[in-house]
């Protein structure tokens, strides 16, 4: 069995993402914490999760994050399968932030949405309404043309 077990993010200062990640999240954690040098710089650190999966958090980086609107190389976005994405939307919007895709109304067997973390990440949500792989997997309601999404 393969899984992912983490993802490494760098941020200009993960106080931010760390709070929208645990708002997200409540039932997460900060697993560990502290400082290194990454190639003569050094840095902060933070693991954000349970005790199977997390992500890590780096701060003192320089420069901008990818622009999301454009196609520079770089990570598009991370998804995160949830249990009940209205509660987890509901927490978000609650504390400030905000919602730039909500498709919880297109797909009859899951509900996605999109949000930007304060770094500029994009981070999905989806909740499966199934556990048929036939259904909760299906394509062809999106077609194969262009699929449009909002600006950031």
């Amino acid at each position: 069995m393969v899984r992912l077990e983490h993802v490494n993010l760098c941020v200009r200062n993960f106080e931010s993402t760390l709070d929208f990640i645990l708002t997200a999240f409540p039932e997460w954690r900060v697993r560990g914490k502290g400082e290194n040098v990454w190639y003569g710089r050094e840095r902060h650190w933070v693991h954000v999760g349970d005790d199977d999966y997390y992500l890590s958090l780096n701060d003192n980086t320089i420069g901008e994050n990818r622009d999301l609107k454009g196609h520079s190389t770089g990570l598009a976005h991370i998804a995160f399968a949830v249990d009940d994405i209205d509660a987890l939307v509901e927490r978000l919007l609650a504390k400030g932030y905000d919602l730039k895709q909500d498709l919880r109304k297109d797909h009859p067997f899951r509900k996605n949405v999109y949000f930007y973390e304060p770094e500029g990440y994009e981070i999905e949500f989806v909740e499966y309404l199934s556990d048929v792989s036939a259904e909760k997997n299906r394509y062809d309601d999106i077609g194969t043309t262009t699929v449009t999404f909002a600006d950031p």
